[in-house]
């Protein structure tokens, strides 16, 4: 039975690559010629190529939202995925502003409340979601939101209110009744006094005369 003998393989001492024995000296000679390890990453390189590789790959650059310096091959990742001023949107509004703005953000927008049209009850937008899942759009009586529990505190106040404001007319409109009743009587009173001193006055003057 014949088994297969594994050919040795030779190490370049130029880019450490495995190969055959055979074509070791071939392989060197043109691999030393013309590639080189970048030193940044290792990589062999066409020499030709190196400086282009460079620039493309390594360079540092500065990104133009938070003027952080990188290499350029990871510049578009970090605008894409990780700088602090690349714009997001609100989940719950939808409002785009800074990434490093946004946790402060919804943390404020996901209390807002808003009116579930199918159980009439205000739903915190955070929780908006889960509500939609289970909402059976049947109006829970018992359970109040702040906002129906201050309106049925104004109408019973109004309510309450209502008997004392009109006791409080009523009583405005009897004093000011007697005022002017007071008023009348006063100068019916006076008229009277000046008419029935007038025929005094003139039986004295005849009986001056006599």
């Amino acid at each position: 039975m014949a088994i297969a003998s594994v050919e040795a393989t030779s190490i370049c001492s130029h880019c450490d690559r495995a190969i055959p024995p055979s074509n070791i000296d071939l392989h060197y000679a043109h691999c030393s010629r013309n590639l080189e390890r970048c030193k940044v990453c290792g990589d062999m390189i066409p020499k030709r190529h190196a400086e282009e590789h460079f620039l493309n790959t390594h360079a540092p650059v500065a990104c133009s939202l938070c003027s952080e310096t990188m290499e350029r091959e990871i510049l578009a990742v970090h605008k894409g995925e990780n700088c602090p001023q690349r714009i997001v949107t609100c989940e719950f509004c939808e409002f785009p502003l800074p990434a490093i703005d946004l946790i402060e953000h919804q943390e404020v927008c996901g209390n807002r409340t808003e009116l579930c049209h199918l159980c009439n009850r205000y739903i915190r937008l955070r929780e908006r979601i889960n509500h939609e899942t289970r909402c059976t759009g049947v109006s829970d009586n018992t359970v109040g939101t702040s906002r129906n529990v201050r309106a049925a505190e104004r109408d019973q106040g109004a309510q309450r209110r209502q008997p004392r404001e009109f006791s409080q007319r009523r009583i405005l409109f009897t004093i000011a009744i007697t005022g002017i009743a007071v008023l009348l009587g006063s100068l019916f009173f006076q008229r009277k006094s000046e008419n029935s001193q007038v025929p005094l006055a003139a039986e004295r003057n005849t009986s001056g005369v006599l």
